[in-house]
C-alpha cells in the first residue's frame, strides 16, 4: 500500500534521528550554553500522508507500476505465442531451424526473468524520485518550525525501532509542520494502494520440452 512508500521515505530521516538521540540528554529541563534544551518529535510518515503531494505521488507511482506490468505482460504473451508455434511445428523442423528456435525461446525466457528481477528495483527508484521534492519541502518546514518554536532537536518517531520511545503530547510538532505548509491536520491520508510490478512468472523449464533526509540540528 502507499504507506509502504511513506515508511520508506521516513527511513531517510533515521540516521540523523539516531545521531540526535545520542545527544547528551533528552530531558526538556536540561540547559545548554545557549539556553534550555527543547526536544520535539514528529512522525514523518504521518506528515507525508497528510501532504497534498502524497496523492499525486501515489497516482504517478501507480501509473509507472502499471506501465511495468504491461511491458512484462507483452513480453510474456510474445513468448507464449512463439513457444506454442514451436511446439506445434517442432516435429517437422530441420535440426538447424529447431536449434535456432530453441535458442530464441531461451533468450526470451531469460529476458523476461531479468525484467521481473529488475522491475521492483525500478519501482523503488521511481518512488524515491517522486518523494524527493516532498521530503525536501518537509525538511525545510521542520527547520522553520524548530527555529520559530525554539526546538533544539527534532526526532523522528517512525520506524520498527522508533528513535522516540516516549514523549509528551506537547512535544509532537507534526501538526505545527502541517499548518506551516498550509495543510489542515487530520485530513484523510492518500488511499492505500500497493503498486506491484510482478505479473506472470516464466517457467524455468527446458525450452525444447516446455516452453520477477536528514534531520538538522
Amino acid at each position: 500500500m502507499f504507506r509502504v512508500a511513506m515508511a520508506a521515505a521516513a527511513l531517510t530521516f533515521t540516521s540523523a534521528s539516531v545521531a540526535l538521540a545520542q545527544a547528551p540528554t533528552t530531558t526538556a529541563a536540561t540547559t545548554t550554553a545557549s539556553g534550555p534544551l527543547k526536544i520535539g518529535y514528529t512522525s514523518v510518515e504521518y506528515v507525508l500522508s497528510q501532504m497534498p503531494e502524497s496523492r499525486q505521488i501515489e497516482t504517478d507511482l501507480k501509473a509507472y507500476s502499471t506501465q511495468l506490468e504491461n511491458q512484462l505482460k507483452s513480453k510474456y504473451q510474445e513468448y507464449q505465442t512463439k513457444a506454442e508455434a514451436y511446439q506445434k511445428g517442432a516435429a517437422a523442423m530441420a535440426e538447424p531451424v529447431k536449434a535456432d528456435k530453441e535458442k530464441e525461446l531461451t533468450n526470451m525466457q531469460q529476458s523476461i526473468q531479468e525484467f521481473q528481477r529488475t522491475a521492483d528495483q525500478n519501482l523503488q527508484q521511481k518512488q524515491q524520485t517522486l518523494l524527493k521534492p516532498a521530503l525536501d519541502k518537509l525538511q525545510k518546514t521542520i527547520d522553520a518550525v524548530a527555529t520559530e518554536n525554539g526546538y533544539t532537536y527534532v526526532l523522528n518517531s517512525d520506524g520498527a525501532s522508533p528513535v522516540l520511545l516516549h514523549g509528551p503530547k506537547e512535544g509532537d510538532i507534526s501538526d505545527l509542520v502541517l499548518r506551516k505548509m498550509g495543510v489542515t491536520p487530520g485530513a484523510a491520508p492518500a488511499p492505500a494502494v500497493a503498486p506491484k510490478a510482478t505479473t506472470p512468472v516464466v517457467p524455468a523449464s527446458n525450452t525444447a520440452s516446455k516452453t520477477k533526509t536528514k534531520t538538522k540540528k
